[in-house]
C-alpha cells in the first residue's frame, strides 16, 4: 500500500524556505555568446599528468599551496585551497558562526553566496546597504556589530565593478579588532592587482583574503579557490573542511596554472580583456539607449540602460547571454556584461545598436 508522505516535511525549515543561488547555469539559456558568469571566453589547454586515481588525493596539495603562496606573497602556512572560494565563504561560517546566536554582515548590492551560504546554516544576517558611490558605509557597519563574527567585503565589487577604497576596509578591520573575521573576496583581483590587500595580513589577524582560479587564470570549470589568512585561522579552516576537497586532475591543472610560464599566460589574458573592457565601454557610452556604463575594474561591466528588460530580452532571443541584475539593491535597469572576446563584444554592441535603431 503507497502511502503518500511529503519528505520535504523532514528537511530544515530555512532550507525548505532557501532560494539558492541563481548562478548563470541555474538560469540557463541557449546561447552562443555566453556573456552572464564572467568567465574566460576561450578554454585553456592543459594535459591531466597524474597516473594515480586509485589514491585519494591529498587535502592540501603541496605543489599547489606551495606555487599560490609564492605567485599571492605569503607563506605556505598562511594559504589553504579549496572547492572555489565558494566553499571557502561556507568554511567560514562553519568555523565561526554558530546558529542562534552569531551573525554576518555583508553589503549589497554584492555576491549573492554571502547571504545563500549564512541562510544556508541558519546565521542571522546584518544587511547594511552601501552608500551611493557604493563604498561600504562604515558609520553604519559600526552600529551593527552586535553579535556579528563575521564580515563579507568584495573588492573588485561584484557585480559593480568598483575597488573598495582600502581606507574604509582598514576601519572595518579596526573596529571589528578581536570580535569578527572580515574576510574581502578578492576574486577579481588580477584585473587590479595593485588594489590587493594581502600584505595586511601581518598587521590584522582577523583579516582573511579569498581568491580563485576562475577568472583570470580561466579555470572556472576546475572548482579551485583560496584563503589567505594567518596560520591561526587556516588551522580553524582546516578542521572543518572536507578531508579530499580537491580531485587529483584538479590538483594537477591547478600546480600548471601556477608555474611561471601560467602565470605569464595569465597576465596576458588580463591585458586583453582589459583592452577589450575599454573597446566595449566606449562604444556603449555612445549609444542613446544606455544611461550610464561604471567603471569597472574586473572581467565585466555594469551598464544602466532606458530599457534594460527589452535589452536583456533581446540579446537572450539572439542567443547573447547576459546577467540581468536588476533585483539586486540600488541597480534598476541594470545589467552586467562580461567582456568576451573581441568579437562577441562586437556583437553585444551591434544588438543593442539595432535595439534603437528598430525604436526609431
Amino acid at each position: 500500500m503507497n502511502i503518500e508522505f511529503d519528505i520535504t516535511t523532514l528537511a530544515r525549515k530555512n532550507v525548505r524556505e532557501l532560494t539558492p543561488y541563481q548562478s548563470a547555469r541555474r538560469l540557463g539559456g541557449n546561447g552562443s555568446v555566453w556573456l552572464n558568469a564572467n568567465e574566460y571566453p576561450v578554454a585553456p589547454e592543459f594535459t591531466f599528468n597524474e597516473k594515480n586515481l586509485n589514491r585519494y588525493p591529498e587535502c592540501q596539495p603541496v605543489n599547489v599551496i606551495n606555487r599560490y603562496a609564492t605567485y599571492a606573497g605569503v607563506s605556505p602556512n598562511q594559504v589553504l585551497v579549496s572547492r572555489g572560494a565558494d566553499e571557502a565563504i561556507e568554511l567560514l561560517i562553519r568555523a565561526f558562526c554558530e546558529p542562534g546566536k552569531d551573525a554576518i554582515l555583508y553589503c549589497p548590492p554584492t555576491y549573492g553566496m554571502y547571504s545563500v551560504s549564512a541562510e544556508t546554516f541558519g546565521i542571522e544576517q546584518r544587511v547594511v546597504p552601501t552608500l551611493a558611490d557604493w563604498s561600504p558605509n562604515v558609520e553604519a557597519i559600526a552600529s551593527q556589530l552586535e553579535n556579528v563574527k563575521l564580515l563579507y567585503l568584495c573588492s573588485p565589487n561584484n557585480p559593480t565593478g568598483n575597488i573598495v577604497n582600502p581606507s574604509l576596509i582598514r576601519d572595518v578591520l579596526e573596529l571589528t579588532k578581536g570580535k569578527a573575521i572580515v574576510a574581502v573576496d578578492e576574486a577579481y583581483i588580477e584585473f587590479c592587482p595593485q588594489a590587493s590587500i594581502v600584505s595586511w595580513l601581518e598587521d590584522y589577524p582577523n583579516l582573511v583574503i579569498l581568491r580563485t582560479l576562475s577568472k583570470a587564470f580561466a579555470l572556472a570549470g576546475l572548482r579551485c579557490g583560496f584563503t589567505l589568512a594567518n596560520p591561526p585561522v587556516i588551522e580553524l579552516l582546516l578542521k572543518v573542511i572536507a578531508p579530499y576537497p580537491l580531485s587529483t586532475p584538479v590538483a594537477d591543472i591547478a600546480a600548471q596554472a601556477l608555474t611561471k610560464a601560467g602565470i605569464d599566460v595569465m597576465r596576458n589574458r588580463v591585458a586583453e580583456i582589459s583592452r577589450n573592457r575599454k573597446i566595449l565601454s566606449d562604444a556603449l557610452k555612445k549609444l542613446p539607449n544606455v544611461e550610464q556604463v561604471y567603471n569597472s575594474e574586473t572581467n565585466y561591466i555594469l551598464v544602466k540602460f532606458t530599457d534594460a528588460n527589452l535589452v536583456f530580452r533581446t540579446l537572450w532571443e539572439l542567443g547573447i547571454i547576459l546577467r540581468d541584475q536588476q533585483r539586486q539593491y540600488g541597480l534598476n535597469g541594470c545589467l552586467r556584461i562580461s567582456i568576451g572576446t573581441a568579437e562577441e563584444c562586437d556583437s553585444v554592441i551591434n544588438a543593442i545598436k539595432n535595439i534603437q535603431t528598430a525604436n526609431v
